[in-house]
């Protein structure tokens, strides 16, 4: 049982969300103490550093829940690719409470023939395509955790709650050359704001709240789940237009230790991710792709000694480009806008305690 504990503490320090293509969700990584040895979550004035890297490659599209195939049968489907590194730095203030920096640090690129030439073909007939880049840190968040029960007595179950601020430390305007052809097909390079869902913040303040837990079922196997809320009451980037959303994450799974003395665990759950159309606080209007993805995520954790290692690897069973705020404005309720998403991602992440 306290290997189970320890290990399910670590499906925890697992990234919620993650940056999803052209749906700009940024990966937030949860901030949890991790269950130590069994008998609490961090102990007391105990440190933990991890590290995470995830990577993801988008280019379906879909408007709703519809794919569009023929946007890769065109050719004119966007392509992002993205990998991410997130480093924590965690520290128990007592057995219950925990206190956690994460800093994320993005390489993006994307590759479209809309941005520059275009989509037609009479005007890029040789579908010639270009990319946009995108690298540095993100989006600060400081958290707080409190185990609601006494993890020295609780063993078998407990949940916890916290409370978080994310500072704009991400460039919210990072440029990018993108070539148009002028009138008589001569181009010419024009240097502007790179799409949404490569920029490296979003340029508002945001409080997030998050839950989580885990409860013993049956020998070796636990249940885990956890949920995430980010709120973000600025309107608009006034530098970029963009929308300054809200953003939700979800997970519910079970953990199983299958080599208890080797401190090997799988793990299987399902994960719910995304930007509301509406957010809980301030406007929704400027520019954003809302949607969501349901995933089935397949993991596996190893630790030995201060030491850990986890990796899943979330596979799409829904996506989901929902209806926008401006796309609700229309009169006639035809507009809606499409975005392209991953059929999956890899994260990986290595923590150790000290």
């Amino acid at each position: 049982m306290k290997r189970i504990l320890f290990l399910i503490g670590l499906v925890f320090s697992i990234t919620q969300a993650y940056s999803q293509g052209c749906i700009a969700v940024r990966h937030m990584a949860c901030a949890s103490g991790r269950v130590n040895n069994g008998t609490s979550t961090m102990l007391d004035g105990q440190w933990q550093f991890t590290t995470g890297y995830r990577y993801l490659h988008s280019y379906k599209h879909f408007v709703g829940t519809e794919e569009q195939p023929q946007r890769v049968a065109e050719g004119t489907d966007v392509r992002n690719w993205s990998h991410s590194f997130d480093f924590g730095l965690s520290y128990a203030v007592n057995d219950r409470l925990n206190i956690a920096l994460n800093m994320p640090y993005n390489d993006n690129a994307r590759s479209s023939l809309y941005e520059h030439y275009g989509n037609s073909v009479e005007v890029n007939p040789e579908r010639k395509r270009f990319f946009t880049y995108s690298r540095g840190i993100g989006d600060l968040r400081l958290t707080s955790t409190y185990w609601v029960l006494d993890p020295n007595t609780h063993l078998k179950g407990n949940f916890a709650i916290g409370l978080g601020v994310k500072a704009p430390t991400g460039d919210a305007n990072v440029q990018g050359d993108f070539y148009k052809l002028d009138k008589n097909k001569k181009e010419y390079i024009l240097s502007k704001a790179v799409d949404q869902s490569i920029q490296l913040g979003d340029s508002g303040w945001g409080a997030s709240i998050e839950i989580q837990g885990y409860q013993s079922v049956f020998k070796n196997a636990t249940v885990y789940y956890n949920g995430f809320y980010l709120f973000s009451p600025k309107g608009v980037n006034e530098q970029t237009g963009l929308s300054v959303p809200d953003q939700f994450a979800g997970r519910i799974g079970m953990n199983y230790n299958i080599l208890p003395k080797k401190g090997l665990a799988l793990s299987l759950g399902g994960r719910v991710e995304g930007l509301p159309a509406i957010d809980a606080i301030g406007n929704s209007e400027g520019s954003r792709r809302p949607g969501y993805i349901v995933s089935i995520e397949p993991g596996v954790v190893w630790m030995n000694s201060r030491h850990t290692v986890a990796v899943s690897t979330p596979y799409a069973l829904i996506r989901n480009r929902i209806k926008s705020w401006s796309d609700r404005q229309d009169p006639a309720g035809l507009k809606h806008g499409d975005a392209a998403f991953a059929d999956y991602f890899v994260s990986a992440t290595y923590s150790y305690r000290f």
